[in-house]
């Protein structure tokens, strides 16, 4: 990369950072009190709705926060469409045209669903995010494009199979996912509300982990790759409770001889317990713990090597006090 292209991509890095540090001093506690004083109403008339939950709020970003917070605690995931939807996805995996014409068939029954029974999928959560913004004054998208999970751990970007926002506040863009902000299925057929702050108004890098939207504009950093999404290491929702950005190695599935010094290293958005960090594997239900050498925490970094002595493939995941924040498939050829 020459020297021009290399500071334009670190200009393009630090705006896109600067972006959303822009709110992190904001005390949204007034509105998320106002979202939470409004719990469980209805959304038979939606414009009320907006104005109770923005109306005495006096920024745009407060506003948003109390739309995007009442969506997340008020709506629940609805499994059986969930399931509907992922079926009939895979049924038809190899005809995107037959698929796409289904779901916009379907998306009409899941709103109906939304409006009367306050279940959904991600396109509802998205849509009832952008109807609340339009109605409130906020300018805000809905974002179609791949969702990485470990249920949907994506190698090739072929059909859409998740939704977001994107919101307009003080003339710039950022993006956050209500979805998964709400909660998690268990076992595929039962939602748990579990509230996670971190797809909000989400780093665009740590974003990009596991969304990676149809129209690339979306990214909001242009530095960002469709092979870096498909290949990067797997990330969590507690990835993004905790704010840690996986940045070496840089993919996956990587290869490493035995005793070779393996590299970690993250950027961190926000203050970590080093104390708390382990590097494990499982075996079983038996946790097995990795050595960690060099460990240094510096300058929004934390680094630390490994070695692994016996040849093996190897499943390692970062934990960060009880939470699985990043998994990486490593081959450990003999030297």
């Amino acid at each position: 990369m020459n020297k021009t292209l290399f500071y334009i991509a670190i200009l393009f890095l630090n705006s896109a950072i600067a972006q959303v540090s822009v709110f992190k001093y904001i005390d949204f506690t007034i509105a998320d009190n106002t979202a939470m004083l409004h719990e469980g109403k209805g959304l038979e008339n939606l414009p009320l709705l907006a104005y109770h939950l923005t109306h005495k709020l006096p920024t745009d970003v407060e506003k948003f926060r109390a739309i995007y917070t009442w969506v997340c605690q008020n709506i629940k995931g609805d499994a059986r469409q969930d399931h509907k939807v992922t079926k009939q996805r895979k049924k038809l995996k190899n005809d995107s045209v037959a698929y796409l014409k289904w779901n916009d068939t379907y998306k009409k029954i899941a709103f109906a669903t939304l409006l009367k029974n306050k279940k959904t999928m991600c396109t509802g959560y998205a849509y009832l995010i952008k109807e609340l913004c339009f109605i409130a004054n906020i300018e805000c998208e809905i974002i179609n494009g791949y969702g990485r999970s470990t249920e949907a751990n994506i190698f090739d970007l072929e059909l859409v199979n998740h939704s977001w926002n994107a919101v307009k506040l003080g003339n710039k863009w950022y993006v956050c996912d209500a979805t998964w902000s709400s909660g998690y299925m268990m076992n595929y057929s039962r939602f748990v509300q579990d509230y996670n702050d971190g797809y909000f108004l989400t780093d665009p890098v740590l974003f990009a982990k596991n969304h990676y939207p149809s129209q690339k504009k979306w990214l909001l950093d242009t530095t960002l790759i469709a092979s870096k999404f498909t290949a990067s290491p797997l990330v969590y929702g507690e990835t993004f409770t905790h704010k840690i950005i996986p940045v070496h190695p840089k993919e996956m599935e990587s290869t490493y001889e035995v005793n070779e010094e393996i590299l970690f290293r993250f950027k961190t958005l926000k203050a970590i317990n080093t104390n708390k960090i382990a590097l494990i594997q499982y075996s079983g239900m038996l946790e097995k713990a990795f050595p960690i050498d060099n460990l240094k925490n510096e300058n929004g970094y934390l680094s630390f090597t490994t070695l692994i002595t016996q040849k093996g493939d190897y499943d390692v995941h970062l934990k960060m006090a009880d939470d699985i924040v990043a998994t990486y498939t490593i081959s450990v050829t003999k030297s």
